[in-house]
């Protein structure tokens, strides 16, 4: 499938910016069923540093803010094109070892609301990929989705109290519980393609575990599948953090609004 994607960010200031440096993980992957056609990335309000690959093999592109600044707007766009491998991107690769995708996270530390979701799972499952499809399939049960409830800084621990929750909070449950399993787990920042839907609020989050055999499976808790070629893989890390879209600081202690363009069409 080729997939088009415009994704346009505003920052909006009530006062000037004296100084401020975001760090954007927007570009994709190329990586098992996805290969990148174009991608660009534009900037008005401020500036490119320079780019690099970081930890995860994320490309992270560094934006400083022009002194004086009253909005910054991020526009990132381009096309791909994809290929259903049943979620399975394969062998681990990258800067990173294995099992750092172990440690736990502020946001994905297990404690008693993991702990129990992990008790409460089945035994006897015919393959490591069944066990995590069950897992997921509890989680979605566990916590239907719903928007409003949770914000970015949710943990797994809160989000399973909470009882509702969004991609975000998902995959942190899942990757939470998957570690405590003996499952390596990692988050996924990207896009999906939605039937009938090309403007979007926001982009997509699922998680990935190490499988022996598999290498990385991909799981979107949310949808109850295993991502195929409507999904975009854009960033990877321990938690959101470590793959967040648009991340920083701004000095001067302004006030800040966001508006965010999607679209995602085949």
């Amino acid at each position: 499938m080729r997939v088009k994607i415009r994704h346009q960010t505003e920052y909006r200031y009530d006062a000037p910016v004296p100084y401020g440096l975001q760090q954007l993980r927007m570009t994709p992957k190329s990586s098992a069923g996805q290969s990148i056609i174009e991608w660009r990335t534009e900037i008005e309000g401020g500036h490119k540093e320079l780019a690099f690959s970081d930890h995860n093999n994320n490309q992270v592109e560094l934006l400083a803010v022009s002194p004086g600044s009253r909005s910054v707007t991020i526009l990132s766009e381009g096309e791909v094109d994809t290929a259903d491998t049943v979620g399975v991107i394969g062998r681990h690769s990258g800067f990173t070892p294995l099992w750092y995708f172990s440690r736990s996270t502020p946001s994905t530390k297990p404690g008693p609301q993991v702990r129990g979701l992990v008790r409460a799972l089945p035994s006897g499952f015919e393959s490591d990929a069944a066990r995590l499809h069950a897992l997921s399939a509890q989680i979605l049960e566990t916590v239907p989705y719903q928007v409003g409830e949770t914000d970015f800084s949710t943990t797994a621990e809160q989000a399973l109290t909470s009882g509702r929750g969004v991609c975000q909070d998902h995959a942190h449950i899942f990757i939470s519980a998957a570690r405590l399993l003996g499952y390596p787990a990692r988050y996924v920042s990207g896009y999906l393609v939605i039937d009938g839907r090309v403007e979007q609020e926001a982009g997509h989050a699922w998680a990935e575990a190490h499988v022996d055999g598999l290498g990385w499976v991909g799981f979107d808790i949310s949808s109850g599948v295993s991502p195929d070629e409507r999904y975009v893989r854009v960033a990877t890390g321990l938690d959101y953090g470590e793959a967040a879209p648009i991340s920083g600081i701004i000095f001067g202690g302004q006030k800040e609004s966001m508006v965010v363009q999607l679209q995602v069409q085949q």
